[in-house]
């Protein structure tokens, strides 16, 4: 994240004031008391074994149920999990990982650890320890057991040195006469590794990467071997303006369960029991980082939630691209502000995979996903091992800078207290028979229907009839741009599509045999498509004001057309009568969190530009009802959520501080309001929290990010969704895709719906203005296009409405099968020349729908 600048001005108390929270920032977080005042952990192991089993030498088996045994080793608190079915062992460690001849140092240590907490310090400089260097080599492991499993209890640290007792920053002159001169040559060369010379600023810099495990103690020695003291740590830090928390402890603790539940395994690190000294915050958490890891010889590949979901296949060879990272459910804005909006995918599931020959496993986060992160990457980099794990987010860090003349300084601002939630995963399994991408999505699926996690799907595949598949689009009512009048500059509300307008295109649609047309109506209050804060609504008189709406809604009724009057709740784009110091959410620095708009040519946020803000998430499920009173008013069943699955952001206000998980519920709790109003919702984007509360879904995932570490895209969030929610992928006419061809083929292998964006005026109506993005939106041009398109995708896909996605697999190069509930299929062929499948023969760029997939 971008440091927060300030310059400094005559107004030295208010920055004096300012200066003081920052400098004590770590002692603002409200989490653990001192490290004296914790309790004692449990005493003795407290473990009885009730099986063995010869593959797992050292481990006891604690519990087991219908279809799972579940192994722990007393002496590294590693853990195993057996399937009765097929005998399949998914171990928290590589079995082999003393053999790892790549893996060295801290990376080695990590193979045999459970978890690792990374952590700043006072200066805002980060620092990790684990549960194996850290916890298990100094036998500060203690265990409890449960009903179904054991209770894990991690002390991670001691009094020893560590690298907080080297200095930062040491001059040069200190550097070579206080500890070089007084170092043997194996000192001099592990201070020379630990440290870099800054030639300009004439000091030698702390190397905190090159300073762990055997080159850390090394360094500690040869401080220690040159009288190296508290004092002198003391007075280089002083010197050099580094913050230091002297006394303060650097000891952590933590606890993981671990329990079996039906076919499952289920992880979880209780909130309360994670505990850090105030100086030493704990910034993230990993969980069961090789839980599952495939060796260097395997094949298989490991999923990923990146958009629609991507696979990383085992020992790819792409060693020299980073690993993959991707926080679930996309950024927070309010932690966010500056960064330029992002054109990669978002993770919107809370899940991740590993596929072997043996079998498959999929881990679902069921508490904390709004907090975590997913992490993968391929043998070859560290160690030996393909691997895939959550992460998560206890104590956020923004930094400040203060500035004056050529005097610089950056300070860290901290999370008032840590994440609230705890931490949970669900580990579910299957055999060979099912290991594939599908087969985890069968999984997620299941689960999410037993949770209540998606709509219930109302018919069966054998009683689903052919149906009219949705067509969406989204009519852009009314925009506000900037005039002028005799030289005086000021807004106005301009139509693009009245709402007479609107019924003339639903119309034309109906005459080229368009059906089941579920219409998003975006810009018709509040000043238009950007509009003001929706508490209160008033709809606009350009696009034909409160009579045009109820005579529209009336219409829409009558034509079988689903309306859906569209609204942002969680970004105030105009923020006339918006009070942004009250009712704006705050970032780490207390300020109200805005949003420029991005500069799309340069990729930065433009401060040119009118900024948009970051509503609180406390003011949420308030602002819902000045919405659904309107609604009431003017007869319309259903509503357009442009943002509320789309994002989700914090507010980090000391006085009202919601984390992401709360800000999470707060919107569950507003989707709940809407759906007991009896409303039909549609929504943005898709996160998988909102699924529960909507009918349909447009800009769903329809592909991944691309990143260079994978190594294909699947449809994943199909095979999850489909025959339960309705979707669309991003609007056609405004897409990349130039290709009707493709597009025709792509949202039948997804097993999608057509989608466009259009309004009535001409396309130069939004030239010059805030909404060029939306140049090729003018309907004429697109409306025969769109109705071709619309006939043939519901001539394939009209035959699988309301079925579940079971099935989805390349069968060669450019030709995909895609099988649902009912056993019939669609083959689709991207190639320039006909294939066979199964004897079916499907011409180039076309698709067939067979029978019983073989």
């Amino acid at each position: 994240m971008r440091a927060r600048v300030i310059k400094w001005t005559a107004a030295w108390l208010a920055v004096g004031m300012l200066l003081g929270s920052c400098q004590n920032a770590p002692q603002q977080i409200v989490g653990s008391a001192e490290v004296s005042e914790w309790p004692e952990l449990p005493a003795g192991d407290r473990l009885k074994s009730a099986f063995t089993d010869k593959r797992l030498p050292g481990m006891i088996g604690l519990a087991e149920s219908q279809s799972l045994r579940l192994y722990v080793n007393k002496e590294t608190a590693e853990i195993a999990v057996v399937t009765k079915k097929g005998g399949t062992v998914w171990r928290s460690n590589p079995e082999d990982r003393a053999k790892d001849a790549l893996a060295s140092g801290v990376n080695k240590d990590m193979l045999s650890a459970q978890t690792r907490l990374s952590f700043y310090n006072a200066a805002g400089q980060s620092n990790s320890v684990n549960s194996y260097t850290d916890s298990a080599a100094h036998k500060q492991i203690r265990y409890e057991q449960l009903p179904q499993g054991v209770r894990v209890h991690y002390q991670f640290g001691s009094e020893e040195a560590s690298i907080d007792d080297l200095p930062v920053k040491i001059s040069k002159e200190r550097f070579e006469t206080k500890l070089l001169a007084a170092m043997d040559k194996a000192g001099q060369r592990a201070l020379k590794i630990g440290y870099a010379e800054d030639k300009e600023a004439g000091v030698y810099v702390r190397i905190d990467k090159a300073m762990q495990g055997i080159q850390l103690s090394r360094a500690l020695e040869a401080f220690a071997s040159a009288g190296y003291t508290e004092e002198d740590l003391q007075l280089d830090n002083a010197e050099h303006g580094v913050e230091t928390e002297s006394g303060a402890s650097r000891q952590f603790r933590l606890t993981i369960e671990y329990q079996l539940d039906g076919d499952d395994l289920r992880v979880r690190v209780p909130a309360a029991d994670i505990r850090f000294p105030d100086a030493y915050p704990i910034h993230t958490l990993s969980l069961l980082d090789y839980f599952g890891a495939a060796g260097s010889g395997e094949e298989g590949a490991i999923f990923v939630p990146d958009g629609s979901g991507a696979l990383i296949r085992f020992n790819n060879g792409k060693t020299r691209y980073p690993a993959y990272q991707q926080d679930v459910y996309g950024p927070d804005l309010t932690l966010q502000t500056e960064e330029p909006e992002s054109q990669e995918q978002k993770a919107r599931m809370p899940v991740f995979g590993m596929i072997r020959k043996e079998g498959a496993m999929l881990g679902i986060i069921e508490e904390g996903a709004a907090a975590a992160a997913i992490n993968a990457d391929v043998a070859g980099k560290l160690n030996s091992y393909n691997a895939v794990y959550p992460s998560f987010y206890v104590v956020n860090k923004s930094d400040i800078t203060l500035q004056s003349g050529d005097m610089v300084r950056t300070l860290p601002k901290f999370q008032k207290r840590p994440t609230s939630s705890d931490f949970a995963v669900r580990y579910t399994f299957t055999g060979a028979d099912n290991a594939s991408y599908s087969g985890l999505a069968e999984l997620y699926r299941t689960y999410l229907e037993k949770q209540g996690g998606l709509p219930k799907i109302t018919a069966s595949a054998s009683e689903s009839k052919v149906e009219a598949i949705p067509f969406y689009l989204k009519l852009i009512g009314g925009v506000t741009t900037k005039k002028h009048r005799l030289g005086i500059p000021y807004e106005a509300e301009e139509a693009l599509t009245t709402f007479d307008q609107a019924q003339e295109i639903l119309t034309k649609l109906e005459e080229n045999q368009v059906k089941n047309i579920r219409l998003r109506y975006s810009g018709w209050f509040n000043g238009g498509l950007n509009h003001r804060h929706p508490d209160r609504v008033k709809v606009d008189q350009s696009v034909g004001g409160a009579k045009g709406l109820t005579t529209f809604a009336e219409y829409a009724k009558q034509a079988g057309i689903t309306l859906f009057p569209d609204m942002a709740l969680l970004t105030v784009h105009d923020a006339s009568g918006f009070k942004p110091s009250r009712e704006a959410s705050r970032t780490l620095t207390q300020e109200p969190a805005k949003l420029y708009p991005t500069n799309l040519a340069i990729q930065e946020r433009d401060a040119e530009r009118s900024p948009s803000y970051v509503l609180s998430p406390n003011l949420m499920y308030e602002a819902s009802a000045g919405m659904l009173d309107t609604l009431k008013r003017y007869g319309t069943a259903g509503l357009s959520l442009r943002d509320l699955g789309e994002q989700l952001n914090s507010d980090m206000s000391p006085k009202k501080l919601l984390d992401r998980p709360q800000a999470q519920g707060e919107v569950k709790r507003t989707l709940e309001r809407f759906k007991q109003e009896g409303l039909e919702l549609a929504a943005e984007g898709g996160n998988a929290y909102i699924w529960p509360y909507v009918s349909d879904l447009t800009d769903a995932p329809m592909s991944s990010s691309r990143f260079k570490l994978e190594d294909e895209e699947i449809p994943f969030y199909q095979l999850v969704v489909h025959g339960a929610i309705g979707y669309a992928g991003a609007p056609y006419n405004l897409s990349a895709q130039t290709n009707p061809r493709h597009e025709v083929l792509k949202l039948i292998e997804y097993g999608a719906s057509p989608y466009f964006t259009w309004f009535y005026a001409p396309n130069h109506a939004v030239k010059e203005t805030d909404y060029e993005d939306l140049y090729a939106a003018h309907y004429e041009p697109w409306l025969e296009t769109a109705a071709e398109l619309y006939r043939e995708v519901n001539e394939a896909n009209g035959a699988f409405a309301g079925q579940r996605m079971t099935h989805h697999e390349q069968v060669q190069e450019g030709v995909y099968r895609t099988t649902y509930e009912s056993g019939s299929h669609v083959l689709v062929n991207y190639n320039e020349d006909p294939v066979v499948v199964d004897g079916l023969t499907v011409a180039p760029g076309d698709y067939a729908i067979g029978g019983e997939r073989p």
